[in-house]
């Protein structure tokens, strides 16, 4: 079969899996992303070359005692503080030019504020407004990540001559980001006033906020790959790699939405 068909085959599965899972409720995204989480957690464990049955065992005992139990706001800000500083010391790690592998210290400080917390943090992210689920939410940070890489690949490809940073990702390009996030915004225009139906200037903030972490997240992946000598984390997903290429910009992205929902929590 031609690989680019593979590929497109394989994009439509994922993304419709996820809009339904999404869409049909709270317990499909928790099992949904409870699953998304273990394959992560294995592919991460290689990257790293750390003892994947620890892993799947201390993320998933994570997932399942901090996402199914209730707990209450000042809890969920503690985690989110942690996986805040995690976010941190990933970047820390991204911008510095050592290369050698990661000491087991650090292995377990991303297992948990860069793989187990963001997980949990994206199943709450439908609860953000409330306590009712609202799955719009979650989907339209989707949507925005999904329009970022599309048009940032587009206009990279079409006018990019600019390297973004050459180094860890060499066909990321200024042009190509730039173009990502001015798409983003028209789009979270849309999302804001026919979908979730919520303030502009509050998307038009989330946009901002996908298309920086996002790619951000995307080039920590990244590093992690070159560290390890690898072009995927997997090859669960045909033509696309592994459950973390797909998902390493929402599980960058997702902590600081969710601070960003806080933080209007707080001041309203």
């Amino acid at each position: 079969m031609n690989s680019t068909l593979v590929r497109a085959i394989s994009g439509a599965v994922y993304v419709l899996l996820l809009i339904a899972c999404i869409m049909y409720s709270s317990q499909s995204v928790m099992l949904l992303f409870g699953i998304f989480l273990v394959l992560a957690t294995i592919e991460f464990s290689k990257l790293v070359k750390f003892n994947s049955i620890i892993s799947v065992v201390f993320t998933t005992g994570l997932f399942i005692f901090f996402g199914f139990t209730k707990t209450n706001k000042t809890f969920d800000i503690l985690l989110l503080i942690f996986s805040i500083i995690v976010s941190m010391k990933a970047l820390i790690f991204l911008f510095d030019n050592n290369l050698k592998p990661i000491n087991n210290f650090s292995k377990v400080t991303y297992l948990i504020g860069y793989l187990a917390i963001p997980f949990i943090i994206i199943s709450k992210i439908p609860f953000v407004n409330g306590n009712f689920f609202e799955p719009k939410t979650l989907l339209s940070l989707f949507i925005l990540i999904w329009v970022n890489d599309t048009f940032a690949f587009i206009v990279g490809k079409s006018l990019g001559k600019n390297k973004l940073f050459e180094k860890i990702s060499p066909k990321k390009t200024i042009e190509g980001f730039i173009g990502g996030m001015l798409f983003s915004l028209i789009v979270s225009i849309f999302l804001a006033k026919y979908f979730v139906v919520e303030a502009i200037s509050k998307w038009l903030i989330i946009a901002i906020i996908s298309s920086v972490f996002g790619t951000l997240g995307d080039l920590i992946e990244s590093k992690f790959k070159r560290i390890a000598g690898v072009k995927d984390s997997g090859s669960i997903m045909p033509g696309h790699g592994g459950v973390l290429d797909r998902l390493d910009s929402i599980i960058f992205v997702a902590p600081i939405v969710f601070l960003f929902y806080q933080i209007l929590y707080y001041v309203s």
